[in-house]
């Protein structure tokens, strides 16, 4: 999954949550609530990073989750 603006992401089917880690701050962000065919969608895109920030970001309930010590 090669993103300038995505390191990584994780899908969890049973609890609708998508996890993104950014590349910039390392930071993860957790969403609540994807359905999965926005999940395969963003998968399947061209650009990770522009398909995440039209259709999730600012559009599903997120939190940060800390880093573990």
């Amino acid at each position: 999954m090669p993103s300038t603006v995505i390191e990584r992401s994780t899908y969890d089917p049973a609890t609708r949550t998508m996890s993104v880690w950014f590349r910039t701050s390392g930071r993860r962000y957790d969403y609540e609530d994807v359905p999965p065919e926005t999940y395969a969608a963003y998968r399947s895109s061209f650009s990770k990073g522009r398909y995440f920030n039209r259709f999730i970001r600012d559009r599903f309930r997120h939190r940060r989750i800390a880093e573990a010590q």
